[in-house]
């Protein structure tokens, strides 16, 4: 069972992302990033992909709270907002709705990558490997938290973090891939604790 987005069927399939088609380009993506960003030394490697994990959170929680939960007043904010996330409210166990679809990730990727590269050299598309892991991190807790029954304590308390989100309180919760913002910006619902 699937919400319909698009009547022509084309586009409709571009708004799907199967598992098996993001686990491998996803990770081919870091590979060759993280070969690509080796000359440096292993300190500026690790420090650059921290920093880019750790911005990538902050991006994580500021998207899902002010821009996939915008309360457009206009027609075609509401039909905008529906199509990159409310749909994924209205049926959070969509199995090919649960991640970003390719049509819409990859230009992101190509010009946040682009832009590292530009302003910092090897150090950029490091940091940028640091930002793409949080983002498949993220992508894949997603996905588990609503297709997969989790049983080790860290991910079951994320789970349990994101579905309030879904199913309780969607104004609090708004991070995946961690609760740190939640608690920073007070929006980590009570009943997360």
């Amino acid at each position: 069972m699937t919400v319909r987005l698009f009547k022509n069927a084309w586009l409709e399939s571009l708004t799907y992302m199967p598992i098996y088609v993001y686990v491998p380009v996803w990770t081919s993506f870091i590979v060759i990033l993280f070969i690509d960003c080796l000359p440096q030394s292993l300190g500026q490697l690790v420090c650059a992909y921290v920093v880019g994990f750790f911005v990538w959170t902050l991006t994580e929680y500021l998207a899902h709270r002010f821009l996939f939960h915008f309360k457009f007043s206009s027609e075609f904010g509401r039909k905008f907002v529906f199509l990159i996330h409310g749909n994924h409210h209205e049926l959070p166990k969509d199995k090919l709705r649960n991640m970003m679809p390719l049509i819409v990730t990859i230009p992101i990727a190509a010009l946040l990558w682009w832009t590292s590269r530009a302003l910092a050299g090897k150090a950029g598309i490091a940091y940028f490997g640091g930002f793409l892991v949080g983002y498949v991190f993220y992508d894949l807790v997603h996905y588990a938290c609503h297709q997969w029954g989790l049983t080790w304590s860290p991910f079951l308390r994320l789970k349990r973090h994101h579905l309030i989100h879904h199913y309780s309180v969607p104004d609090k919760n708004f991070a995946v891939s961690s609760t740190f913002w939640d608690s920073i910006f007070h929006t980590k619902s009570r009943r997360s604790s």
